[in-house]
């Protein structure tokens, strides 16, 4: 504990999300993923069991399959997720400044891959920062995510004698303004496509097992898709909830996003708008999976428009539900 709090240091902000790996190769996805899946609240299969699948099945044949799949989303520049989470971070940074000069520092830590979390923490520590808010960039609440997050943090802060005092954001998955950022972005669309017959709201998916677990990822996407579509005042018959990325065979979260989407024109539905408010920055679920992959099965299936609407990425209003949470949740501006 600190002997003397210092009232001059500055606010660590730690905004983190799911990571990426270093480059769209074999070797950096075979890294990237040893890392992911072995993580308990990833798969929670029991070590023994799945150490030789991992090992032995998974790290041998899907490194090379995801590094295919990324060389199609990457950059110049590098991965489209780490990109937008620095513009984030950056963003986040200077609106925080604007209002308060000199009071809040931003890090960024992934919770797997580079930058790491623990190398984010030890940035702060170099601030002077004694206070640290937790933003996952996960506006849903889940043991996969979320809750890894909070693991991740208590191990880096393992070795740690001088911990500093934390606050952990949950999830804002019904933030106001998150939801009129969403609602924005719609909007924004329907002006540039046109009328649509449809809107999907894409989850990523979780096993239907988590649910009856206690997870709250479930219940939180149907309210963060209810808000929206109130804000945007759609009704019943114009939008829809799935969930997508499923692994493995055990049931995970439905429905799923690619049987909606094949299913669609038979109904008389052909012409789409899908947007995934559970990632707040796009990645390869978005751009090659939703955007690519799925925009295939729905017109070959016989749609006829599929738009995709960007995650909220670095967008002015995202930037500012984000400075409000960390505002509200630090009491800047309270005297």
């Amino acid at each position: 504990m600190h002997a003397v709090s210092d009232s001059s240091a500055p606010l660590g902000i730690l905004l983190t999300n799911l990571g990426t790996p270093d480059a769209p190769t074999p070797p950096a996805l075979r890294r990237y993923l040893a890392e992911f899946l072995w993580d308990r609240r990833v798969v929670d299969v029991p070590r023994p069991l799945w150490w030789p699948i991992l090992h032995g099945i998974i790290l041998r044949t899907r490194p090379a399959r995801s590094a295919r799949l990324y060389r199609k989303v990457w950059t110049a520049e590098g991965s489209p997720l780490l990109l937008i989470a620095r513009r984030q971070q950056a963003l986040l940074q200077q609106a925080l400044e604007a209002q308060w000069p000199g009071r809040t520092r931003v890090a960024l830590g992934m919770r797997y891959g580079n930058p790491s979390i623990a190398a984010a923490l030890a940035e702060l520590r170099a601030a002077g920062v004694q206070q640290v808010l937790v933003l996952p960039l996960y506006p849903q609440n889940s043991c996969s995510t979320t809750a890894s997050t909070f693991d991740a943090l208590a191990e880096a802060l393992r070795a740690t004698r001088d911990v500093p005092s934390l606050r952990f954001v949950a999830d804002y998955h019904a933030d106001a303004a998150y939801i009129d950022a969403l609602a924005a972005s719609v909007r924004e669309a329907r002006q540039e496509a046109g009328p649509v017959q449809r809107l999907l709201f894409s989850f990523h998916g979780t096993p239907e097992r988590y649910r009856s677990e206690g997870d709250p990822y479930y219940q939180q996407c149907l309210v963060t898709a209810q808000l929206t579509a109130e804000r945007l005042g759609l009704k019943g018959d114009e939008w829809q909830v799935s969930f997508q990325s499923r692994f493995g065979r055990e049931p995970w979260l439905q429905p799923y996003t690619d049987e909606v989407l094949q299913a669609l024109p038979a109904q008389g539905i052909r012409h789409v708008q899908v947007i995934c408010p559970g990632f707040s920055a796009d990645c390869l679920e978005t751009l090659e999976e939703i955007a690519g992959e799925n925009r295939k099965l729905f017109l070959h299936a016989g749609g006829e428009s599929f738009h995709y609407i960007p995650a909220l990425n670095d967008r002015p209003d995202h930037i500012a539900a984000l400075a409000g949470i960390v505002a509200r949740e630090l009491c800047l501006g309270e005297s």
